[in-house]
């Protein structure tokens, strides 16, 4: 099987306890670095999926490395690699599929529980409700085409699924050491945003962790899995795989 391409852009946002998932079940993966300078490839033929993380960049920047990065999911989605997007990374899918982003009236920061559209329960074993993370300022509309899976009170669009394509404006890959590391290096920005109902404190995001984490990875290992499946079946299919 080829390797699933992983896009980090900070740090602090790296692909946690997806990781997990993918080298459990001996999934190869490339980690591509654009914090440390790492290059984009030419396309996805090398790759069996793709993976875009969260980024302290806004999407409305529209800077030259995020069109670049549209188009290699733009050349994923045209070999029929599947696509996973966390927060920006969703974002970027849902603008590469032709949907809008816009400015949020206000940050959604901290834990949320989200509710499952009808339509994406199975993906959830069934439940109607899920714990997440949450960091954006922006949020995309759903794109032509797909369904809603997820929509929370400050925030409508939570997620969408099209094909084995998926987009999360929320963070299930979060661990206990990438959120302390988070928080630590947005602590200004929290800092400056204190007070608003819709951003927590650091206190609040980094209490009772053990037992938010597994609330989370009940959810992520379902989505996560059966997204690794559908990498699996487009394997053994053999569709357009090697370009």
């Amino acid at each position: 099987m080829k390797p699933v391409l992983i896009v980090q852009h900070q740090p602090a946002q790296g692909p946690g306890y997806l990781l997990q998932c993918l080298q459990s079940r001996e999934v190869p993966v490339c980690l591509m670095r654009r914090d440390l300078g790492d290059r984009f490839p030419l396309g996805m033929s090398s790759f069996s999926g793709l993976v875009v993380l969260g980024s302290d960049d806004s999407v409305l920047d529209d800077r030259p490395w995020m069109a670049a990065e549209r188009a290699l999911i733009a050349d994923a989605l045209r070999l029929d690699r599947p696509v996973l997007g966390h927060c920006f990374g969703a974002q970027q899918l849902a603008r590469t599929l032709g949907a809008t982003v816009t400015r949020q009236p206000r940050p959604d920061i901290g834990w949320r529980e989200l509710w499952i559209t009808p339509a994406a329960r199975a993906s959830f074993g069934g439940r109607d409700r899920l714990l997440s993370f949450n960091w954006h300022h922006d949020s995309f509309q759903i794109p032509a085409g797909a369904r809603r899976t997820l929509f929370g009170s400050h925030c409508l669009n939570k997620g969408f699924a099209i094909g084995p394509h998926v987009g999360l404006q929320s963070h299930l890959e979060i661990t206990e050491d990438s959120l302390r590391a988070w928080c630590g290096h947005g602590r200004d920005e929290l800092a400056a945003l204190r007070g608003m109902p819709t951003v927590q404190t650091e206190e609040e995001m980094l209490a009772a962790l053990p037992e938010r984490l597994a609330r989370v990875r009940v959810a992520a290992d379902r989505l996560y899995g059966a997204w690794i499946a559908s990498l699996m079946r487009e394997s053994a299919g053999g569709r357009r795989l090697g370009g």
